[in-house]
């Protein structure tokens, strides 16, 4: 590990790596950016915080190249159950009928531990990124042209000066970036403490083999099977209790014990906490950005938390890189938070309202919520809503950088695909770069007109059944091998998509309006535009 007493000169300096800051810097690397990550821990935490991630992030991983490193051990969850005190359900959410089309399962439960692991090895790939621990942000210097930040070794006290083109908060939810930048967080803390408790113990000690919400209303709990053969359970505090008293070894097994066999639970945390319901007031100060829990904080009842934060780097890093490599100006940079900070918040209300039902706190309230939710579910559409996950807000930027209506600004899908060579079907994003792509019926080589030196694929979609043909690596054919992306043309009746990197649509086009879009879509990444900060 390198030392900080000497100057440094880079791209992007990475504040903070954990799971975000560490997926962010992944990003930078494989685009072939400078970076360095400062993180003030020496060791890793070591404590299994975050414990969820759901297909987009699967998907995110993937694009990282470290799908298969980030999801071993993990665990899926094919049924989520919400009941009373009693353990008489009252709603279900049924994951293994659920496919966003992303390409991934739903829900999935990892070890944070092993994930950080696994995400800071990935950095040895790329020479160009380096990773400083036991180091700390001191000071923050921004000018029109970049930021000097001041770095201080924790241990020694010895301290560097570092200069940055953009510096990238990842620092978590007391985040010094922030603090430095000049940043305001808004919002609400909640005062209802939770117990968190993680371990580990054999299938034979398991009582109870599903993830549940237990809404009772004397103390609210989540319990789950969790990741490398672990269990997950949380609890609400009563009025009253103090976290000595609940953290205390013979709470915790009295309270695992309707789920696990306490004598055989190895507890590896039992820790009290509370969550916030925040956002910072601008996730961009000149060249500072902020990413994760350092712009944002909601409740836990989703577990869309650490997923928010992989999703602001997945949109962020690909527009630096632009705007680095001169493809693009400045103004790219503002629609950040433009697309993240609303989908957010969406989330955010949608996960509050989660916790009102599962919060209920008198007997009058529960048994009241427990009818109205099994009688309206008695209507099929609003059971299929409940028991398919339809009240998670898809990935979607109403507003930002992407031209027209219909899908545009919606996530592709992602689904397996014929490659004439390959043994197999593959997922899709496998063959499409890591740039922009243009895909569909209409997308052959005469779609290569207008785009200038900007990194793109063209991949023409054959129908199911017909072998797609040999191709070069610029513009390649695939076969639809389950009829998902021809149905998805037809559809929007399209003969084309433009696919940013982070692979949401640009646009949709015709054979004969595409030369059209790459115009527009040249000219909206402003490359010839005097930079603003």
């Amino acid at each position: 590990m390198s030392t900080p007493e000497r100057p440094t000169e880079v791209d992007v300096l990475v504040v903070g790596c954990g799971p975000v800051g560490a997926l962010t810097a992944n990003l930078l690397g494989l685009r072939g950016v400078t970076t360095l990550v400062v993180e003030r821990s020496r060791e890793p935490h070591g404590q299994p915080r975050a414990f969820s991630c759901d297909d987009e992030a699967l998907r995110i991983y993937q694009a990282a190249g470290l799908l298969a490193e980030v999801t071993d051990g993990m665990r899926r969850a094919p049924l989520v159950d919400y009941t009373d005190g009693a353990g008489r359900p009252f709603a279900h959410i049924a994951l293994s009928e659920v496919d966003f089309g992303l390409g991934h399962p739903p829900l999935q439960f990892f070890d944070q531990p092993r994930l950080e692991h696994a995400l800071r090895a990935g950095l040895a790939r790329f020479p160009q990124v380096e990773l400083r621990l036991g180091v700390a942000l001191a000071e923050l210097s921004p000018d029109a042209d970049g930021v000097s930040a001041r770095l201080r070794d924790l241990a020694s006290g010895a301290e560097a000066q570092v200069r940055a083109r953009y510096v990238l908060g990842c620092d978590g939810a007391r985040s010094t970036t922030r603090v430095l930048a000049g940043v305001e967080l808004r919002g609400s803390t909640y005062e209802e403490p939770w117990l968190a408790v993680s371990g580990d113990l054999p299938p034979e000690a398991v009582r109870l083999d599903r993830t549940r919400f237990v809404c009772d209303w004397r103390r609210p709990a989540f319990v789950s099977p969790a990741a490398d053969g672990g269990y997950r359970l949380e609890f609400m505090l009563r009025p009253g209790e103090t976290a000595e008293q609940v953290e205390h070894p013979a709470a915790v097994a009295d309270l695992v014990s309707p789920y696990v066999d306490p004598q055989r639970f190895q507890v590896r945390r039992a820790a009290v906490y509370t969550f916030n319901h925040l956002v910072a007031d601008r996730w961009r100060a000149g060249r500072v950005f902020l990413l994760g829990d350092a712009a944002h904080q909601m409740p836990p009842f989703m577990g869309q938390g650490l997923c928010s934060g992989l999703r602001d780097a997945a949109n962020l890093v690909w527009k630096l890189h632009l705007v680095l490599a001169g493809r693009a100006g400045q103004s790219l940079l503002d629609t950040y938070e433009q697309e993240r900070r609303p989908h957010t918040e969406e989330m955010a209300r949608i996960t509050v309202g989660v916790g009102r039902v599962f919060l209920a706190r008198s007997r009058a309230g529960a048994k009241l919520r427990d009818v109205l939710l099994r009688g309206v579910q008695l209507l099929p559409r609003v059971r299929r809503f409940v028991r398919h996950f339809e009240f998670k807000p898809l990935p979607r930027h109403r507003a930002g950088w992407h031209r027209g209506g219909g899908p545009a600004g919606t996530m592709f899908p992602q689904p397996l695909v014929a490659v004439a060579g390959a043994a197999a079907p593959v997922p899709l994003d496998e063959v499409l770069g890591d740039g922009f792509a243009v895909l569909g019926p209409e997308a052959g080589p005469q779609a290569a007109a207008g785009w200038r030196d900007l990194p793109v694929r063209f991949v023409r979609v054959c129908p199911p059944g017909v072998a797609p043909a040999v191709t070069d690596g610029s513009h390649l054919e695939v076969a639809d091998t389950d009829g998902r992306l021809t149905e998805w043309f037809r559809r929007h009746r399209a003969g084309a998509a433009v696919l940013r990197p982070d692979r949401f649509v640009y646009a949709t086009a015709s054979a004969r309006s595409l030369a059209e879009v790459a115009d527009s879509l040249v000219g909206a990444l402003g490359a010839d535009r005097p930079a603003v900060d």
